[in-house]
């Protein structure tokens, strides 16, 4: 804590010091990008085992859009997460590195979700 002292009077201004907290949609990015990606991973997995089966294909589709549907949480999350710590001017509110990663996951989660589904779909 921090006390400045108001001249001329026996009065003083006290500021108290208070710890930075991460951001919480930067948290849910990383969080949503992570899942993306795994989400995303298993979908290829699915596409590729059970294209001889004939359920592939299904699966595989059903996953995609699970994964690209996080990775577009994810992107969002972590916009608008790096928007309010811009905004905070580094006070208060932390995470930027989060909101970057976060971002970058659900990007290539997505993307592995839709190459996943086009995997699928040539061998099936």
């Amino acid at each position: 804590m921090r006390v400045d002292v108001v001249q001329g009077t026996p009065f003083g201004v006290a500021y108290p010091t208070f710890q930075a907290v991460p951001s919480g949609q930067a948290t849910g990015s990383l969080v949503a990008g992570i899942a993306s990606v795994l989400v995303a991973l298993f979908a290829i997995c699915l596409g590729v085992t059970g294209a001889k089966d004939g359920w592939g294909l299904a699966a595989s589709g059903a996953f995609t859009i699970l994964g690209v549907f996080l990775g577009g949480g994810a992107i969002g999350l972590g916009l608008y997460g790096l928007r309010r710590i811009r905004r905070a001017g580094g006070q208060g509110i932390t995470g930027r590195g989060m909101g970057i990663s976060g971002i970058v996951l659900g990007a290539v989660g997505a993307g592995l979700a839709l190459l996943a589904l086009l995997a699928s779909v040539s061998t099936g």
